[in-house]
């Protein structure tokens, strides 16, 4: 008997998805560029198993149920082309390749274009949840070569994530690179929910004092609450968690972050579409900030830097940083869901928002309770503009403002660096000012570049220059070439 698809990557994350594929009753046929890992693995993770192990590409294609399905699990980039195209040989017509890896949309763009032309269907597949959710069930989030997903569906339908009403967190995203941007989206998301997590952090801990045990009783009350999530919840374990000497170990980690590109990648994209995903992008920064060790220490003693101290009850405090922090989590998918909207109409991909929530409801690193109201806002109304505009979304963040400015406030008062979760107020409030001084903006454009100006007596469309020193002339830019 043949298997039913074929993974390439036996790293931890390939083998994960092999045993949870192998757990759903799937015929898994294992490769590895390294042969002897697939060996270290059929004895040791697959002993028992149903899993085959391959030893070569045609090993593994001569292995594999018609039409062949190869999911890769390398690293993104040049790996993946360079499997792609050892691979073609040992393929026919109607075969599926399926990229699982991170990677970047233009690039899956382009295979599904070449690969189509040699009649191969190619799928690029975000999947998030990290070693657990690979293993127990992930979100995954398929687009590519639509012709395919009839044939992988049951496959990643069965070892996703379910949520409570038994839906599972997979569904198609979406034509060319969709499923990779909206992962990409994922990750943005994600580095803003870690960075907003750290700042609520930074302000109990120093500005408010808390000790471990109180932050580890903090956090595990606030996933009770609509903050729910998956991040809440194993930031309350490492909070609580101690060290062979009885001390918190998170405290003795080196405060320097790591980055592997995709936040990067989500706020490049949303420059080039014109989205301001200020808080994700905030994000990204301050990882580039905390890498700055040695120069940070410097400086710190040359400002003679010192955090001050938050007075008042600790109790309304906390529970401020709590709206605070719900509130800029908001923000920050309000954001993601606004890039993800003008890509899909830039791309033509026609996504459905409300689906596309529901595939991050269980799973993965932005689990969050409140994916299921966002699903539900999207389809109260599919044309949704600002998630902040729904109903549900609108009354948590007009009620949570004047905690939000009085945590921001005082952080900024206390020496408190808090990049996002002020980012995010900051937002909310351009986003609903009717009036903003973009007016001397675009006339101090006109007066140095000649770049005109539309006019409020006037209807949009229309556009005016003028000669403010009485030394320039009245051609504008927009009738020449620079």
């Amino acid at each position: 008997m043949k298997g039913d698809i074929g993974v390439i990557g036996l790293a931890v994350m390939g083998q994960n998805l092999i045993l949870n594929m192998n757990d759903h009753g799937f015929k898994v046929v294992a490769y590895n560029r390294t042969t002897s890992k697939v060996d270290e693995f059929l004895q040791g993770a697959a002993k028992g198993s149903n899993i085959i192990g391959a030893y070569s590409l045609q090993d593994l294609a001569d292995k594999l149920e018609k039409p062949r399905k190869v999911m890769l699990m390398v690293r993104a980039g040049q790996v993946v082309d360079q499997f792609i195209d050892n691979l073609l040989p040992y393929l026919e017509e109607g075969d599926i390749i399926i990229d699982g890896g991170n990677s970047n949309y233009p690039d899956t763009n382009r295979r599904v274009k070449a690969l189509a032309e040699k009649g191969i269907r190619f799928i690029g597949a975000g999947v998030s949840g990290g070693e657990e959710g690979a293993r127990f069930g992930p979100s995954i989030m398929p687009g590519g070569n639509e012709a395919a997903w009839p044939f992988v569906k049951p496959i990643l339908q069965a070892i996703s994530a379910k949520t409570k009403d038994g839906e599972p967190c997979c569904d198609w995203v979406g034509k060319e690179g969709a499923g990779h941007f909206v992962k990409m989206v994922h990750n943005g998301i994600e580095y803003g929910d870690m960075q907003l997590i750290c700042e609520a952090y930074q302000f109990l801990k120093e500005g408010l004092g808390l000790s471990y045990d109180e932050l580890h009783s903090v956090f595990t009350e606030w996933n009770k609450t609509e903050l729910d999530s998956y991040l809440i919840e194993i930031t309350a374990d490492i909070l609580g968690y101690r060290d062979e000497n009885g001390e918190p170990l998170v405290e003795k980690i080196l405060d320097t972050a790591g980055q592997k590109g995709t936040g990067k990648w989500t706020g490049i994209n949303a420059l080039d579409l014109g989205i301001p995903l200020t808080l994700i992008s905030e994000a990204v920064f301050a990882r580039c900030v905390s890498a700055f060790k040695e120069q940070r220490a410097e400086n710190a003693a040359l400002f003679n830097k010192q955090i001050g101290k938050v007075d008042g009850d600790k109790a309304q405090w906390i529970e401020a940083v709590r709206k605070a922090l719900l509130a800029s989590k908001i923000i920050s998918y309000a954001q993601g869901f606004m890039l993800i909207r003008e890509a899909s109409e830039v791309n033509n991909w026609d996504l459905n928002y409300g689906n596309t929530a529901l595939l991050w409801r269980e799973g993965c690193i932005i689990r969050s309770a409140f994916l299921g109201n966002i699903r539900d806002a999207y389809a109260k109304n599919p044309d949704l503009q600002f998630l902040g505009a729904d109903s549900y979304f609108h009354a948590i963040l007009q009620s949570a403002l004047p905690e939000w400015r009085k945590v921001v406030a005082k952080s900024i008062e206390i020496g408190l660096p808090m990049p996002c979760m002020a980012s995010a107020v900051t937002f909310l409030d351009g986003y609903t000012s009717a009036r903003l001084p973009a007016n001397l903006l675009q006339a101090q454009r006109d007066y140095f570049g000649a770049h005109t100006y539309e006019r409020i007596d006037q209807p949009r469309g229309r556009f005016f220059h003028t000669n403010w020193t009485g030394k320039g002339g009245d051609t504008a830019s927009t009738t020449y070439d620079v």
